[in-house]
């Protein structure tokens, strides 16, 4: 196998091939992945894009329409599809990666798909920690795609350096719901699918809602399968990110504390725990709270 310094070496020049063998090492936790993560040198200077919102949002559409545009710029991207862990062998669904297949075969664009691991909002510390490696790899942009399940909008807030949130024209009867959390997230909001009925009016009312709560949050308008509103939307994404102090200090926090929650967790096999479940329900006189005593 290829030793940890010429892997690294690799990585930094730009071989894809290397790269995915390092994601593989790290994302199953085999040796040496922990000295790979130790020892590769972050540009601190990618940006890190989180790309979250509902099902049906058309994210994927979106960031193929986001590399596509950002290549002919002549940028290098790459794009982690975190996809959702399959209930039954825990394995990604990758569904992503059939929506981005125009970018399949283009020398700047590195596609990687990712399974949830269980993590309620799609963002695991194996996520975390596979950011970092492409970070190390000579990419110009990081697309992160997150499941966009209740709590991905906040979580992936604690990973990208910017989060923009994609709705559709049909979430205008969700809006006064848009209050709540993702205000405090996002640092953009798309309405994607725009040439459809009421687009124009929804898109108005997010820009008053933003307005009433004092934030300068930008509200684009994009139709991702036709790449309307695309050009103006990677020309933003592309802007410094001026990150202040406690912000950084919240992206680190979040950052410690799924890597910390990972490793304490790490002897606690899921396969394992759904066999012993299977012998224990056997009694009828089962309880979830003395059988997990066991594993505490």
């Amino acid at each position: 196998m290829q030793n940890e310094d010429s892997l690294i070496k690799d990585m930094q020049e730009g071989s894809y091939i290397a790269l995915a063998r390092a994601i593989t090492l790290v994302e199953n936790d085999i040796p040496p992945a922990a000295q790979l993560l130790r020892r590769i040198e972050l540009n601190s200077m990618v940006p890190v894009i989180g790309i979250t919102g509902p099902p049906g949002a058309g994210k994927s559409t979106l960031v193929n329409a986001i590399a596509g545009q950002l290549v002919q710029e002549g940028k290098k991207i790459a794009i982690l599809a975190v996809d959702p862990t399959s209930p039954f062998n825990f394995g990604s669904l990758l569904g992503d990666r059939i929506r981005m297949s125009q970018q399949f075969n283009n020398p700047n664009v590195y596609i990687r798909s990712l399974a949830t691991r269980g993590a309620l909002g799609g963002i695991s510390a194996k996520t975390i920690e596979i950011v970092d490696l492409i970070k190390s790899a000579g990419f110009d942009m990081v697309l992160v795609e997150t499941v966009g399940v209740g709590q991905s909008e906040v979580e992936i807030a604690g990973l990208a350096d910017k989060t923009v949130v994609v709705l559709v024209p049909e979430s205008g009867d969700e809006i006064q719901n848009i209050k709540s959390g993702l205000m405090e997230v996002a640092q953009g909001f798309v309405v994607n699918k725009a040439d459809r009925e009421g687009a124009d009016t929804f898109a108005n009312n997010l820009k008053k809602l933003v307005h009433q709560q004092h934030q300068q949050i930008p509200v684009f308008k994009t139709v991702a399968d036709k790449n309307e509103g695309i050009a103006e939307l990677c020309s933003w994404l592309l802007e410094p990110v001026l990150t202040n102090n406690e912000r950084k200090s919240f992206l680190m926090t979040e950052k410690a504390f799924k890597i910390i929650q990972h490793y304490r967790m790490s002897n606690v096999d899921r396969k394992e725990l759904q066999a012993a479940i299977d012998v224990a329900m056997k009694n009828a006189a089962f309880n979830i709270y003395q059988f997990t005593d066991s594993w505490i």
